[in-house]
């Protein structure tokens, strides 16, 4: 993956979050009652696939590899995690199928970047 592959994989993070904050802010979408639990959980999640993937693109290759990649795996395993709370909400009727395919389109796009990312750093 190059650096302008790597930027890419960022900057589609940040758009990730922006969308999930976007959807979940939505009181017709996600009433009161699921604000402390399920879009709690959205939110920091989101935010957290951003964090690493920028965490990940500071660690020198040079420097420490592993670390790197234990990053780049963390950020996949959140990749995971919201993709099941956004089927989840999809399976309670917080979302549409199309809202869904989306939303889940923008986070698999990203979980795959990674792993194409972390394989190259190899």
């Amino acid at each position: 993956m190059s650096d302008t592959e790597k930027l890419q994989v960022i900057t589609k993070s940040m758009e990730l979050v922006k969308h999930s904050y976007r959807i979940t802010s939505n009181c017709t979408r996600y009433p009161k009652k699921y604000r402390f639990s399920l879009v709690d959980r959205i939110q920091l999640k989101s935010m957290d696939i951003y964090e690493n993937l920028l965490e990940a693109n500071r660690v020198l290759v040079t420097q420490d590899l592993k670390e790197r990649k234990e990053i780049q795996t963390k950020a996949i395993l959140y990749c995971d995690e919201l993709l099941f709370y956004i089927e989840l909400s999809k399976e309670i009727g917080l979302l549409d199928f199309n809202s869904m395919e989306y939303w889940s389109k923008m986070v698999c796009d990203i979980k795959f970047m990674t792993i194409a990312w972390r394989k190259q750093s190899k």
